[in-house]
């Protein structure tokens, strides 16, 4: 059985809870937001937020940078491209080309 790195676990657990995907998300709708600005709608202490940012930041997933005494919250979309290479493009190559296939043969 193949080894896989103990980052591969940090950010399958990352992605593995929904108020997480929601931080994701809205980091994705708006880069660059305050612990503040995250807390916003959201039905979460921002202590709870303050433990998932940190969860994301331990995978990678988001990336800090100070602004004076701001504190700002980046979407890193690395580590997900390297979960796309991985686990999903190599399964659906194999039905795309099919169907590339399948379109080629109709048309003709």
């Amino acid at each position: 059985m193949a080894k896989h790195a103990p980052a591969d676990d940090l950010l399958f657990k990352a992605l593995a809870d929904p108020s997480r995907r929601t931080l994701l998300d809205r980091l994705h709708v708006h880069d660059g937001q305050t612990l503040g600005q995250l807390c916003e709608e959201l039905d979460m202490s921002r202590q709870g937020v303050t433990q998932h940012l940190a969860v994301l930041e331990a995978a990678n997933l988001v990336a800090t940078l100070r602004s004076g005494r701001e504190k700002l919250h980046f979407l890193n979309p690395v580590p997900l491209q390297r979960i796309y290479e991985r686990w999903i493009a190599k399964f659906e190559k194999p039905r795309l080309n099919a169907l590339a296939h399948l379109k080629r043969k109709l048309e003709k």
